[in-house]
């Protein structure tokens, strides 16, 4: 593939909701361009972008594939992105790196979440959006339907470019509503025929771009208000620069499976997109965190960010990029301004789907892939040392459902610990951590399918397998009242023996363990012993005396005891401790403390009741709401974390996936008698197993 500048390139996120068909779109695209020489299918598992393993298994998008193509001069960089909220991180990385979202909606079903959530993304990184009407051959397809559907959830901002003419159902014509002309499909290939009588349809349709075109200039708008015509030429200038500024929305439409509409659609893109040029200019910081310019310049100093990874086993790590700046060539050094380390560009490669081909640079406005960065994450900046600046990241979603591994074949927790490791460079919303109070190692992420997909990948990828279950909760124990108990331990064995004994106080306290002190009058016990008597005490409070989970507040006070000059030692004076801690802490009134964390919710209006019953059932307490705006509530809860193991579920099955939420710890509190007596239950079940 040749080599483009910035001006003539245009880099598009293909986003949407599941099953509308963007991966379909795709292979249209790539098959009519030459760039592919059959078209793929999902269903045959052979498409260009859904190249992984999984991918072909599960027939849908789990990660963003990039996709160039050549089309009227300009060269089209697609990065198809995973409708399904699991893989929402893949849809974030494709937005980081393009300049336009292209939105993909089907025709049968019409505007969904998938299409709210794309648009949104859009609209926070202020990029060009273009919808896509897909699959209007299917004979439920309803066009109009979903056009009207378009204009009541995005509002007169969407413009209507190429719409169909439906005969008895058939949607084989379809009209360039700027260019004024009709196409016929129904023989496989576009035929230019008169323009079919549309009715009032025309007119309805030519109101909405009139409407789209008046929002983009205060001079138009008024000549619209006015009630005066616009010039042809005035609403081609109009939608063109509304469409880059961000402020026009335009709607295209087809059949991706039956190539219908394609060719209207390509050269739409070529004509409206805005352009590397244009639209990938950024803000970032320098070195002091003051905010610098970088301008779209082939010539000026190497500036680029890291959007995605992959991680093989084999062929070692490969890092996308998207170029700002300058060039990225091979045999040149970059530093990483996350790192500091600067790291040597072997070779530079455009991807197609799964295919790799080697150029000697990557130029500004462009994306591509670098082998073998060894310290490189994503979201790092890549620069010229002469000029050190750090892009923007990648912002990811919070992981919200964790699960506990448990590795099929013992002794293999190293390997799964490092391909855990691995995966989580590839796809930084999932989160892998070892418990280390609980003992489990623990996988987060945004879903059910989301963990699935990590567990097949670590089986194919790294050749571990696995299964979840549900992560234990790290309960604390605590005491209620004070005691004062003796530990006395006296061994007689040949020569000398041991001999330790000590009268505690244990007490509740503020802190976050053990507070040890000591009131020994008379030297009863000798200074030197104090310290294995705190030693055995803070092994014991590891393991509390309900069902083995650690103390938290409390105070140990050493007050008398008595000890024998050749039988007593340090370790006899542990062992008096350790005896004194079992005898003391059952009858100190000891309660099991649950960990509480704090929720806060952001759900439709329509699902506040829902949410807000649903938290009272998992035992939480509602502390507020408050209105967000664009009819969106926000709640805030405090709930036991052993109540929030499925929530994320919950959430998304509630609100259709328009929910979210975080959830962080805040704090222990005292666990009700019934679920007390359960934990313990359970708690001593498992000692007996073991």
């Amino acid at each position: 593939m040749n080599q483009y500048q910035a001006k003539n390139i245009l880099n598009l996120a293909v986003a949407g909701h599941g099953g509308s068909g963007k991966t379909s779109l795709t292979e249209a695209m790539l098959y009519l361009a030459g760039a592919s020489d059959r078209r793929g299918k999902v269903n045959d598992g052979n498409t260009v972008s859904d190249y992984d393993p999984e991918e072909v298994r599960r027939k849908t998008s789990i990660s963003a594939a990039v996709a160039p193509f050549e089309w009227k001069n300009k060269k089209i960089n697609l990065l198809d992105a995973p409708g399904l909220f699991d893989f929402e991180g893949a849809m974030c990385e494709a937005m980081r790196a393009a300049d336009t979202v292209l939105i993909v909606i089907s025709g049968k079903n019409g505007v969904a979440v998938g299409t709210e959530k794309a648009f949104a993304a859009a609209q926070k990184r202020d990029l060009a959006k273009i919808f896509f009407v897909n699959g209007l051959c299917d004979e439920s397809a309803r066009f109009y339907r979903v056009f009207e559907d378009l204009k009541a959830q995005f509002g007169p901002s969407v413009c209507p470019v190429v719409v169909p003419f439906i005969q008895d159902g058939q949607a084989n014509i379809y009209i360039n509503l700027l260019e004024y002309k009709a196409y016929d499909y129904s023989g496989g290939k576009p035929v230019a025929v008169p323009m079919p009588d549309m009715g009032d349809r025309l007119e309805g349709l030519r109101t909405a771009i009139y409407e789209a075109v008046a929002e983009t200039d205060d001079a138009l708008f008024e000549k619209y208000f006015a009630g005066e015509e616009f010039t042809p030429e005035e609403v081609i200038i109009g939608v063109s620069k509304g469409v880059k500024m961000g402020t026009i929305t335009p709607v295209f439409c087809g059949d991706a499976m039956l190539m219908r509409g394609m060719e209207q659609f390509m050269d739409g893109l070529a004509w409206l997109a805005p352009s590397a040029e244009e639209k990938a200019e950024e803000l970032g910081t320098d070195v002091d965190g003051n905010p610098v310019e970088i301008h779209v310049n082939s010539e000026g100093a190497a500036a680029a960010v890291v959007f995605k990874t992959v991680a093989d086993p084999f062929i070692g790590k490969l890092s996308y990029l998207k170029v700002i700046s300058g060039k990225v060539a091979a045999d040149s050094q970059l530093l990483n301004m996350r790192t500091g380390t600067v790291e040597r560009i072997g070779k530079t490669v455009m991807i197609c789907g799964k295919k790799q081909e080697d150029v000697k640079y990557i130029g500004a406005g462009d994306i591509g892939a670098v082998p073998k960065l060894t310290t490189t994450n994503t979201g790092d900046t890549l620069c010229a040392p002469a000029r050190k600046v750090t892009l923007e990241g990648v912002e990811y979603p919070n992981p919200t459902l964790s699960m506990a591994i448990v590795p099929k074949n013992k002794g293999e927790e190293d390997k799964v610990a490092q391909g855990m490791l691995r995966l989580s460079e590839e796809d930084p919303t999932l989160k892998f951590t070892n418990n280390v109070e609980t003992h489990e190692m623990v996988l987060s992420g945004l879903g059910e399918q989301h963990l699935d997909v990590a567990v097949s990948r670590l089986k194919t990828k790294f050749g571990v397998e696995i299964t979840l279950k549900k992560p234990k909760v790290p309960y604390r124990e605590t005491i209620r009242k004070s005691v004062q108990v003796q530990g006395r331990h006296k061994k007689q064995t040949g020569g000398h023996g041991q001999f330790g004994d000590v009268w505690i106080e244990f007490s509740p306290c503020d802190s976050d363990g053990l507070e040890f002190g000591e009131r020994v009058v008379g030297g009863s016990v000798p200074k030197g012993f104090f310290p294995a008597v705190e030693k055995g005490l803070r092994e014991c409070i590891l393991r509390g005396p309900l069902a083995g989970y650690p103390v938290v507040g409390l105070s140990a006070v050493l007050y008398d005891g008595s000890y024998h000059p050749v039988d007593s030692s340090e370790m006899s004076f542990k062992m008096a401790a350790t005896l004194a801690y079992k005898a003391g802490m059952p009858q100190a009134s000891p309660v099991l403390l649950e960990p509480i964390g704090h929720l806060k919710a952001m759900v439709p209006d329509a699902n506040m009741g829902d949410i807000m019953g649903e938290v009272n059932k998992r035992r939480g307490r509602v502390l507020g709401m408050d209105s967000i705006g664009e009819g969106r509530q926000v709640v805030e809860a405090e709930v036991p974390m052993a109540e929030m193991h499925d929530f994320c579920t919950y959430v998304r099955q509630v609100t259709q996936g328009r929910g979210s939420f975080t959830f962080d710890f805040e704090r222990y509190e005292e666990a009700p008698q019934n679920v007390a007596q359960k934990v313990i239950e359970e708690s001593a079940a498992e000692n007996k197993e073991d």
